[in-house]
């Protein structure tokens, strides 16, 4: 259980950029930051940071769900957002993903993510029970 199992959600596109999406060492389960994307690499939701949200919570979920787990067992969360005052906006739409506690976490405006479409990123950190 001391060995890294590593999972990539989009490989070719990992591969491309460098890294993988999620690795569980033990009981922690560290996710990349995942942004509005399609299978291909290309942005989805351009311009509308409240669904860009959702397309990368559920991407968040497919990988959570590749290790058994839920966004119960989240423990932290970051997020990064080119646009504080939209995702401030949209920022409700996290009770209908965290639907028992909050994780911890921090939220930052940056002032820019891996392409210029991307209006949001978002990492997490999980705990498997």
């Amino acid at each position: 259980m001391n060995t890294p199992d590593y999972f990539h959600l989009r490989p070719e596109i990992e591969k491309a950029y460098g890294y993988a999406h999620a690795v569980r060492i033990g009981r922690a389960v560290k996710v990349s930051g995942a942004v509005s994307m399609d299978d291909d690499g290309n942005p989805t939701a351009v311009g509308d940071l409240a669904q860009q949200m959702r397309n990368v919570y559920d991407d968040l979920r497919r990988v959570l769900d590749h290790y058994g787990l839920t966004f119960d067992d989240v423990l932290v969360e970051n997020v990064f957002t080119t646009d504080m005052a939209g995702f401030l906006e949209a920022a409700g739409y996290r009770s209908e993903v965290y639907t028992r506690q909050f994780p911890t976490g921090s939220w930052l405006e940056v002032k820019g993510l891996a392409l210029p479409e991307f209006l949001i990123e978002i990492e997490l950190e999980a705990h498997t029970p």
